[in-house]
């Protein structure tokens, strides 16, 4: 009756290995195709508006097109037709207006 309780114990202590295992296989795997390509994505998305100048043609989240007339700490001001400025929050650009959604992805 021991040894069969033994060999029970030597079993279950490979196949929790073995189930650690894979649950590390599991995290890293989200991690390298989820975790990591979205905090890539808002790097990007940050170094982007924090390099935003006057003159720069822009879409905005809501998909208003136009070019900036004026950058402040957190606002910028879009001139989008002759006389029109509207101002938006620089969290609120999507995209440069010159590139397209496709050309972006391939980016």
């Amino acid at each position: 009756m021991l040894s069969i309780l033994l060999q029970a114990l030597t079993g279950s202590n490979t196949s929790m290995i073995y189930n650690v295992l894979l649950w590390v296989a599991i995290i890293g795997v989200f991690y390298f195709f989820m975790i990591r390509p979205q905090q890539k994505k808002q790097k990007d998305q940050k170094s982007f508006v924090d390099n935003l100048k006057r003159g720069d043609s822009v879409v905005t989240v809501g998909g208003l097109h136009g070019r900036i007339a004026s950058v402040d700490a957190t606002t910028i001001t879009l001139d989008v037709d002759r006389g029109v400025k509207m101002t938006f929050e620089k969290s609120s650009i999507s995209r440069e207006a010159t590139v397209k959604p496709a050309e972006a992805e391939k980016q």
